[in-house]
């Protein structure tokens, strides 16, 4: 059988409906959604499995369950993971000061330097251990997260954009749809529904992706506002912070779909920049998009980097023995504290992985 980390696996014969059993190392296991008996929740009627209905939206699917009888199980096997949070910059500063409380009280916060020295000495981390960072990092990881993240003591790690910094462009993700909304075409996207033009940017080879966002820039009615992001002095604030600064490459694009020369030059391009302005080489990479790179990984070697991030929505171990493949849970400011729980005990990232491998 699977671990409960690894995955949530169709019913098994034997099992009874509602069932949860444990392997021979401890680890819980667990059978379809649709058998776990109704939970009654604090001062609540009982609910029912309404994850298996595919209108349920993500955060009515982490409230419910939060009260399976199989969270406990999940929780107490999470206090012998890693768990890395991955957000991308904060739109709800309360909520997120709310997920700050939450940690400081259920887990125990490390930095990015704890992380390194655990690889390095071969020794694991604290139990419960909890990594924040911020992939792409806008400015609101200096505006909202520094500030709340000071106050309670909790340090973090940013992945900069590095031809972003001390500019006004947007995200080139945020760019094409402002620029498809507004007249933009490109030969490549002419057919298709506008909501799939990321996926299809994003599925393309890198040189007809640029060659696709200069077609949406000058056939467009209008040029996207500007986004002012993060200059080489805030990187300096948020490093004095407690926010480490790391390397997420020169222009964000889908490494697995870039030549050699490309996937080197991103990677070399923002390692060069940030230690230009930070007087010392970053450590950390956090691949674009989450996925491992076998190229990006050869380079991050050559270059000292001990740490690599992925974006898999996985809990790790407390001692990485991949470093330069990390795992991390995708998580959101706007994220309820029910649902939160779900996330850091491993539940609901084992839950949607059972979904795809029911699909």
């Amino acid at each position: 059988m699977t671990a409960l980390s690894d995955l949530w696996p169709p019913p098994t014969t034997g099992t009874p409906p509602g069932a949860a059993t444990v392997t021979t190392d401890g680890q819980p296991i667990v059978t379809s959604p649709a058998d776990l008996p109704p939970v009654l929740p604090p001062g609540g009627r009982a609910l029912r499995s309404t994850a298996t209905r595919t209108c349920s939206p993500p955060d009515a699917r982490g409230e419910w369950l939060r009260f399976a009888p199989v969270q406990p199980l999940f929780r107490a096997r999470a206090a012998q993971r890693l768990a890395v949070l991955a957000y991308h910059g904060v739109t709800d500063p309360r909520s997120f000061g709310a997920q700050l409380d939450r940690l400081r009280r259920l887990a125990t916060p490390v930095s990015l330097a704890s992380v390194q020295q655990a690889v390095t000495e071969r020794r694991p981390l604290p139990a419960r251990s909890v990594l924040v960072t911020f992939d792409d990092a806008d400015r609101s990881v200096l505006t909202h997260a520094l500030p709340a993240l000071i106050e309670r003591g909790i340090p973090a790690a940013a992945f900069v954009i590095s031809e972003l910094i001390g500019t006004e462009k947007p995200f080139w993700w945020h760019e094409a749809d402002f620029l498809a909304r507004h007249g933009g075409r490109a030969r490549s996207l002419d057919c298709g529904h506008p909501s799939q033009l990321l996926r299809r940017l994003k599925a393309m080879p890198d040189p007809d992706r640029r060659r696709s966002l200069h077609e949406l820039r000058v056939s467009a009615d209008r040029r996207p506002p500007g986004q002012e992001q993060l200059t080489p002095a805030d990187l300096l604030a948020l490093r004095a912070g407690g926010v480490a600064i790391g390397n997420h490459t020169q222009g964000h694009p889908c490494l697995g779909r870039c030549d050699d020369a490309t996937v080197r030059a991103e990677i070399t391009g923002a390692h060069e920049a940030l230690t230009r302005w930070l007087g010392d080489p970053p450590i950390a990479f956090a691949y674009p998009d989450g996925g491992h790179d076998v190229r990006a990984e050869t380079v991050l070697q050559e270059l000292g980097y001990r740490l690599g991030f992925l974006s898999d929505h996985r809990l790790g171990p407390r001692l990485p023995s991949h470093p330069l493949q990390i795992s991390r849970l995708q998580v959101d400011s706007t994220t309820s504290t029910r649902r939160f729980d779900t996330i850091l005990s491993g539940l609901e990232p084992a839950y949607r992985r059972w979904r795809g491998h029911a699909a």
